[in-house]
């Protein structure tokens, strides 16, 4: 135990310092391990910053010293990638607060600008209203003030007017009351109760009815007898079994007991009407006060005619009945000379004669008159195959007009022959209004024997003209019960310058919509080359001036219509008898021929650019367009509108039963849509006069035709020269089909044209009023049952009209708008079914109103480039 521990003792101190070696060492180990890495750490991230840029040591320094080491090499990398990034963003926001800057400094300028131009606007304002205020005054001080006539009532005395000494000195200054029909009054017509009349019994049943019938869709009729201008009594035609008819006497008083018969019957027409070859002239020797009479038969003794000559002076006597005046011998005889004459042109075979002097079954006639022979059927069949249709006077001069010879002629005009009245002394219808000079041939007896000369010098030319004004004068005044009492009215009307009722509009039911979007300007509409279209214009919408001539401008244009209309364009259905349109469609004697070209004094005029054309200053026009459920093309059509010149509205016809989509955009052309609902759909829709229209240039526009600005405004500028016909775009042609014997519509290129599609073309108002209202029904049924046609309808009544063939404008036939879907003209059956219409329309209208052409209006500026001031005229080819 002593050696153990000993040997401990005195070895144990090198194993002790051994230990204190170890753990010195190990703590040095730990402190390098653990300390010195923080130190280094802290002495690199701070070294850089406390010294200057010459002191970095991790910096980019020269020779790269202390960067050998690859690590090092890449945090350097880094570091400077960092750098300069930071140094980017900072360049860059110091820029963008430059541009803040420079921004602010322009909005306050932009603010500053806003300001004065309100205070410029405001200043614009009160020029405009102060302007608007002196032009009202100045119309005031030169616009006298009128007031309107003062109406006599039934009630009130009679001013007291002497009679006239007899019948026949009657006339409309001294027997016609003109307080109880002034210019502004719209002409009321009072028509007496059938029912009410002492001799209602004596009446013919069919002549009542076909009356009342007449009567009840005249809209001149009122049922306030107080303020009623004419007062109409029906007082024949009487019934074939009536024998015992009142006397004279009896009759005058049961015509004094009238109700507003006021003593003289002033302002009453007594009517007769005929349906038979002989009619009972049961008023010659009755006492009719100043009451004008308006029947088929008339003695020159009754006739009322402007001159003023007395029944004495005419008759060298006291008037005797009609039954003596009917006996008497006539003052010149000429019946056997007609007779010899007419069969020797037969017996020569120069022509294809018909005369028949006997028939099986004659119809009662007066004494010395040509009696009608067989039924009217076959009085028609022989008509219709013939050119000339002879109408002979009656033998007795005094008879200046008879029922007979108002039937023979009304049945030539009705098949389209020419009548040719022998005997210069009869009265025709209303020859006071109608030229019949241009649709008869009206020769004294005497001439009989140079007759058949007469007629062969007439050219085919003449003679289509006057087949048609014939027929054009019976559709008109004489086809039917309704047209004569129009007729009638119109004449009455006409006489004492009462101007026409306005004509019927159709209401429109719109259907709201709101703008949803803003239009945009399509890159093809704005090629217009050197062609400026002319100011978009600034102002609201303005109407034509149809209710704003006073009735001495109507006068004016009055005469200057009636001697510059051609052929029968003076003569419209609506108002017949007038001279001129209504006050609403007045459009003849305006635009009567393009400027002429060139210089010289006063024949310059305008450039072409600032000027519309035409005699009218300002003017507006209207864009009807048909559409049906095709949405998305209706919107771009519409949009292509936007910024269209003289535009005063678009009026689309929505065709579909389905109202338009709720989430639809319609675009926003600064100008009122107005979207109209349809009963049904119907292609006759598009040419309904719509209330809504308030220009007289209507642009009918199909919601798939493709049009450029300038195109549109070259074809209103058109119409403004051309107002009475049609003018537009696409043309087509008929043609006669030999081996069918039939006409047939044509739409290939060709030199000569007789239709222009209203697709895309203009036309005045009033054509929608005769379209919708006037032509026959039968036109507007076929054109339902085929859904087709509506365009060659309205091709055919404006023909019809004015005998002018329309105007095509451009070189263009193709006009739809790429990519849009498949039309109904693409298919087989449209061509067809527009063949059948043709012919159908031919049998309608009895002829073939459609003309030719080979005249094409285009403008040399679409095709020459020209400075800008030198484009005063354009040429028509």
């Amino acid at each position: 135990m002593q050696r153990n521990g000993g040997g401990v003792g005195a070895g144990g101190q090198p194993w002790v310092l051994r230990r204190v070696r170890l753990t010195w060492l190990s703590f040095m180990l730990f402190f390098i391990l653990v300390f010195f890495p923080l130190i280094a750490h802290y002495y690199l991230t701070t070294i850089d910053e406390a010294g200057g840029p010459d002191k970095r040591i991790f910096g980019p320094r020269p020779g790269g010293e202390l960067c050998e080491a690859k690590h090092v090499q890449d945090l350097c990398r880094i570091r400077e990638s960092v750098s300069e990034e930071l140094l980017q963003l900072e360049a860059k926001r110091q820029e963008l607060n430059g541009e803040i800057a420079r921004l602010n400094l322009r909005i306050e300028a932009c603010k500053r600008s806003i300001d004065s131009a309100k205070q410029d606007l405001l200043q614009l304002k009160n020029v405009i209203s102060q302007t608007e205020h002196s032009y009202k005054e100045l119309m005031a001080q030169n616009q006298p003030k009128l007031s309107l006539p003062v109406r006599l009532l039934p009630d009130k005395e009679d001013p007291g007017l002497p009679p006239p000494k007899s019948g026949r000195s009657c006339r409309l200054r001294s027997c016609f009351d003109y307080a109880r029909c002034p210019l502004t009054s719209g002409f009321p017509v009072y028509v007496y109760d059938t029912g009410s009349y002492p001799w209602a019994d004596y009446l013919d049943p069919l002549v009542k009815q076909a009356f009342a019938a007449s009567v009840k869709n005249n809209i001149y009729i009122t049922d306030n007898p107080s303020i009623a201008c004419l007062y109409l009594v029906l007082v024949g035609e009487l019934q074939e079994s009536v024998s015992a008819l009142p006397s004279p006497s009896e009759l005058e008083k049961q015509l004094k007991a009238l109700p507003y018969w006021r003593s003289d019957g002033h302002n009453h027409m007594l009517v007769h009407l005929s349906r038979k070859s002989m009619t009972q002239n049961f008023l010659y020797n009755v006492s009719t006060g100043r009451a004008a009479v308006a029947q088929s038969t008339f003695l020159e003794q009754q006739y009322r005619r402007e001159g003023g000559v007395t029944e004495e002076q005419l008759t060298g006597g006291t008037p005797q009945s009609f039954e003596e005046e009917m006996e008497g011998d006539p003052p010149a005889d000429y019946d056997d000379r007609i007779i010899g004459t007419l069969k020797a042109v037969q017996d020569s075979h120069l022509d294809q004669v018909l005369v028949e002097f006997t028939c099986k079954n004659p119809r009662p006639s007066l004494p010395t008159e040509w009696a009608l022979c067989g039924e009217r059927e076959d009085r028609l069949e022989v008509l219709k195959v013939s050119t000339f249709g002879l109408v002979i006077a009656p033998g007795d001069g005094q008879l200046v007009a008879s029922a007979g010879c108002g039937m023979r002629l009304f049945e030539a005009l009705e098949v389209g022959t020419i009548p040719v009245v022998l005997g210069d002394h009869s009265r025709l219808p209303y020859h006071q209004f109608i030229r019949w000079s241009e649709a008869a041939i009206i020769v004294p007896k005497p001439r009989v024997t140079e007759l058949h000369f007469l007629l062969r010098s007439l050219s085919d030319n003449d003679m289509l003209a006057m087949r048609r004004q014939g027929r054009f004068l019976w559709e008109t005044y004489f086809s039917t019960s309704e047209n004569v009492l129009n007729t009638l009215l119109a004449s009455i009307r006409t006489s004492i310058q009462v101007p026409a009722a306005p004509i019927k509009e159709e209401p429109v039911h719109e259907i709201p919509h709101k703008a949803g979007k803003l239009a945009g300007t399509d890159a093809n509409l704005a090629d217009n080359g050197d062609l400026d279209l002319g100011p978009v214009e600034t102002e609201p919408p303005y109407a034509s001036p149809r209710f704003l001539r006073n009735f001495t401008y109507t006068a004016a244009d009055t005469y200057r219509a009636w001697n510059q209309a051609p052929g029968p364009f003076h003569l419209f259905p609506h108002t017949p008898l007038d001279p001129v349109l209504p006050s609403e469609a007045k459009f003849l004697g305006s635009g009567t021929g393009f400027r002429p070209i060139g210089g010289g004094t006063g024949g310059s005029g305008k450039e072409f650019q600032a000027a519309l054309g035409g005699n009218v200053p300002r003017e507006q026009f209207t864009v009807v367009m048909l559409t049906y459920e095709r949405e998305e093309v209706l919107m771009n059509s519409l949009e292509r509108l936007n910024g269209l010149p003289y535009l005063n509205k678009v009026v689309v016809v929505w065709n579909s039963p389905k109202p338009p989509s709720d989430d639809l955009l319609w675009p926003d052309i600064g100008l009122p849509i107005v979207v109209v609902r349809t009963e049904k759909n119907s292609l006759n829709n598009r040419f309904l006069p719509w209330d809504a229209v308030e220009t007289e240039a209507i642009l009918s526009i199909d919601d798939d035709a493709h049009l450029r600005h300038d195109e549109i405004m070259f074809g209103f500028r058109v119409w403004r020269e051309a107002r009475d016909r049609i003018v537009g775009f696409p043309g087509r042609y008929h043609a006669w089909d030999v081996n069918h014997q039939s006409w047939l519509y044509n739409s290939n290129y060709s030199c000569e044209l007789s239709m222009v599609l209203t697709g895309a073309a203009f036309f005045h108002k009033y054509y929608a009023y005769l379209y919708s209202y006037v032509m026959p029904q039968a036109i507007r049924d076929m054109v339902d049952e085929y859904i087709n046609c509506e365009d060659i309808a309205m091709n055919f009544l404006v023909s019809h009209i004015t005998r002018k063939p329309p105007i095509k404008v451009t070189s263009r036939w193709t006009f739809r708008c790429p990519g849009c879907p498949q039309a109904l003209s693409h298919d087989d059956s449209h061509f067809h079914e527009r063949h059948k219409c043709i012919n159908f329309f031919v049998k309608v209208y009895g002829y073939m109103p459609l003309l030719y052409t080979q005249f094409r209006v285009d403008s040399v500026l679409f095709k020459t480039r020209l400075p800008h001031d030198k484009t005063k005229c354009f040429k028509f080819i």
